[in-house]
């Protein structure tokens, strides 16, 4: 069978995007999944997004990571289908997406798009974690995807690979895990972030939903007001709208780019 395919990056977040609203790609092939997201031996991304039908929405995003896991959404990915999804037909360009962690709005103004974001929660401010015998003050949310944030005052020396692991599969993230997030703030409406996110197993050159959380945690612990301007690892500048609450926020929009890369084939079976 031949699939045809789209890749496409947000803020150097790249991904495998294919249109399946006919339901017939084999997403319960979990390995086959996995050796698609290799960079040596498949077509190398961070994720495989598939477009499906939707009952509510105007269509269902659902997200596979490199390890062939199913997640409940993706921030930059989602930028990335929304694009797609109007440019094929599937959705005009105000839309809204179905995903495992609820209906996401998104608008899309060529390779800028716009999307509001699920309501963050499961708040938990200034814990702090012992990693490698240092304390490490933190915050933590769901903002799609579960969520650490640290600051840290050298982020370019910042051990985010180690650090991170260590953090993903701590007992206070069982069973789901976590995805580990290091900021600098750069100034009172900016700060600078590096990912390890969970499911790649990897530091990534940007994460959405951890750019997201980022800023809410941030600004929660009174380091910086919105919006915020959050410069990834790629150096990409993404921009993070929401309304403070004493309880939380709200209102939560992340904007930046969904540009493509290429289109291709891939084979499955003989």
């Amino acid at each position: 069978m031949k699939i045809p395919f789209w890749k496409m990056h947000g803020a150097s977040n790249d991904f495998i995007l294919v249109d399946d609203r006919a339901g017939t790609f084999p997403a319960a092939d979990r390995a086959w999944l996995a050796g698609l997201g290799q960079r040596r031996t498949g077509i190398g991304s961070e994720g495989i997004i598939l477009i499906q039908p939707s009952a509510t929405a105007h269509f269902r995003m659902r997200f596979f990571n490199p390890d062939g896991s199913e997640v409940e959404m993706c921030g930059n990915g989602a930028r990335c289908v929304a694009r797609l999804a109007h440019e094929i037909g599937a959705a005009p360009s105000r839309m809204t997406i179905d995903t495992v962690a609820g209906q996401l709005q998104a608008e899309v103004a060529g390779e800028t798009v716009r999307l509001a974001m699920t309501a963050p929660a499961d708040w938990r401010l200034n814990r702090t974690l012992v990693v490698e015998g240092e304390t490490l003050r933190y915050g933590f949310v769901n903002s799609g995807v579960p969520h650490v944030v640290v600051e840290v005052a050298d982020l370019a020396a910042c051990p985010v690979v180690r650090w991170g692991r260590a953090i993903r599969r701590h007992a206070d993230f069982a069973p789901a895990g976590t995805n580990a997030n290091f900021i600098s703030v750069t100034g009172p409406s900016a700060l600078r972030i590096r990912t390890y996110e969970r499911g790649v197993e990897d530091e990534t050159l940007a994460c959405g939903t951890g750019i997201v959380a980022a800023a809410l945690v941030a600004a929660r612990h009174g380091r910086v007001q919105p919006p915020v301007a959050v410069t990834a690892a790629s150096g990409d500048v993404l921009r993070v709208e929401f309304q403070l609450m004493s309880d939380g926020a709200r209102n939560v929009i992340l904007e930046g780019p969904a540009v493509h890369v290429f289109r291709g084939e891939m084979e499955y079976g003989n």
